[in-house]
Parts: C-alpha cells; sequence; structure tokens
C-alpha cells in the first residue's frame, strides 16, 4: 500500500492504540504519526485503521522488541512479523533501540543497557545488517535513556554511535529527552553530546516526559527516570532548540507512553514544538541578514 513519501515538516506524535479511532475520525493536525508495530502485529483491526491512516499521514514504525544487542540472537519470526507490517503501511522511518531485551525465548519488559566495546560493536553491528536485510528498509538506532554504566567500556556512547553509523550503514533516532536523561544521571554534558553525534546520520528526533525520584544509592540527589508519563520538559525543550542550530529541522515526534493523555494534548505538544523550530528559523534568518 503506498504511503506519502515525504520528509515531514511538522511534529508528529505517537499514536498509541486508544487514540486511533479518534485519530482516524479528527485527522489531528500533525505533520506525521509513528507506531510500535507490536501494537499492531496481532490486531488485525486496528491494522486497518492504521492503514487508513497510512493514506493521509507519513508513517514511521518504531519496534520495542527487535532487540539489537541481545547477545543470543534476533528472534526471527517476530522480523519477519514487523516486516510484513512494514510491507502493508510502507513507512517514511523504521527505528528501534540501542539495547538488549531478549534472552533465549525470554523476552523482558525493559530495554536493558549494553558495555561499549569491539565485542558489543561486534555482535550489534551483525544484528543491524540482518534486521536492514530482513526488512529491507535502513535502520534507524535510538540512543538510550542510561541509569549505570559499565566499568569495561572501552568507549563512550557518542563512540560507539558513530562506529554502529560507519561500520553497519545504520542511521540514528536522536531522543533529545534521553539525552537529557542520561545525562543527568551519568554526569555529562549534554550539549556535548550533540556535538559529537554524525549530523548526516540523523534522520529523526524523539522528544518526551521523564519523572524525577529519589536517587536510593545517593542521599539528598535525584535520578531522572525516561517514563514517558508527562509533558516534555523545558530542559528538553532547550536541548532541542540547540539541536535545531546544529542540525537544522529533522522530523521530530511527541512520545507518551504511559498515563496517556487525551489526543488533544499531544497535539499541543507538538505545537510547542513546532514553535520551537519556527522560532528557531526566524532567528537564523535575522542572523543571515544581519
Amino acid at each position: 500500500m503506498p504511503s506519502i513519501h515525504r520528509t515531514p515538516i511538522a511534529t508528529g506524535i505517537g499514536l498509541r492504540l486508544p487514540h486511533i479511532e479518534e485519530a482516524v475520525a479528527t485527522r489531528p493536525s500533525v505533520g506525521w504519526l509513528e507506531i510500535h508495530p507490536e501494537n499492531f502485529i496481532a490486531n488485525p483491526h486496528a491494522t486497518e485503521l492504521l492503514c487508513d491512516l497510512a493514506r493521509r499521514y507519513p508513517i514511521s514504525v518504531h519496534t520495542v522488541g527487535l532487540s539489537v544487542g541481545s547477545a543470543t540472537g534476533l528472534d526471527r519470526h517476530h522480523l519477519a512479523r514487523v516486516r510484513a507490517l512494514i510491507d502493508r503501511v510502507d513507512p517514511l522511518l523504521v527505528s528501534g533501540h540501542l539495547a538488549w531485551s531478549t534472552h533465549g525465548a525470554e523476552y523482558l519488559n525493559d530495554l536493558l543497557p549494553l558495555p561499549y566495546d569491539e565485542e558489543t560493536l561486534r555482535i550489534v553491528c551483525d544484528q543491524l545488517a540482518q534486521v536492514q536485510d530482513g526488512l529491507g528498509r535502513t535502520f534507524l538506532l535510538e540512543n538510550p535513556s542510561s541509569y549505570v554504566g559499565f566499568a569495561g567500556s572501552t568507549m563512550t556512547e557518542v563512540q560507539f554511535l558513530n562506529e554502529l553509523v560507519d561500520r553497519a550503514g545504520c542511521r540514528l533516532l536522536c531522543d533529545v529527552s534521553n539525552i537529557h536523561v542520561s545525562s543527568h544521571n551519568m554526569g555529562y554534558d549534554a550539549r556535548a553530546y550533540v556535538d559529537g553525534l554524525p549530523m548526516e546520520a540523523i534522520r529523526e528526533i524523539h522528544l518526551g516526559g521523564f519523572t524525577r525520584e529519589d536517587d536510593e544509592a545517593t542521599p539528598g540527589a535525584d535520578i531522572l527516570i525516561d517514563t514517558h508519563a508527562t509533558r516534555v520538559a523545558d530542559e528538553s525543550w532547550e536541548l532541542y532548540a540547540y539541536t535545531l542550530t546544529r542540525w537544522g529541522p529533522k522530523p521530530a515526534l511527541i512520545e507518551w507512553d504511559n498515563d496517556i493523555p487525551a489526543l488533544s494534548t499531544l497535539v499541543k505538544e507538538a505545537h510547542s514544538a513546532d514553535a520551537i523550530v519556527a522560532a528557531a528559523a526566524r532567528l537564523e534568518t535575522r542572523d543571515v541578514a544581519c
């Protein structure tokens, strides 16, 4: 089924099942829609509604179950099921996480971290090749939200992502809110992280809310949890504005997966992102004129 092949200008939203019928009926004023294929693979009715939306919006597919970092290999059956859905909706972008969430036949409801070293790089590159061949698409990897690091890592996360782009031929989904969360939790400079990413490989941006909790390991300190359960925080908006000065506008998306609000709330968040892009464009125009 042909979809709309154009790079979205307006910000998109993550389409979750509670909103799909309303989205079909009201056609919200957003640039595009992103779905988790795992919500649709075994849901024929939702898939039919998605196909209807794909005739009106660019669609992006964001997987949460491929587990490209798993040491026990990919689930080829799941990969084939994702491919079948992709063939139906013909999405603009296909992405997933730099993480692991399976061990053999066991699926875990978490996106678990990886050590950044040559062995991990080899495993992830090999499995990215299998994913891209299996899906027939370039695959975008999303930077994780981090809460712990590995003492045995031999490279930084930014270095690891650069190596994956060079060796595996993948591209990147930059989750700006994850950068803020991780920089707070791990004690690094968020803007330096942005500066170190390969600009030409960034194909998509995510923005989502986080929750602040007490850090039980460090009395008096706090930790940010990437819950996708609240509005985008001011700090994430500020970092997003900074990315625009570095990379220019990219397809951006509002994620909200827990305590899901009304569809109108997501649309308002998307319009807030659009306003930041417009302000950055005005600033650039003024600077060029000066």
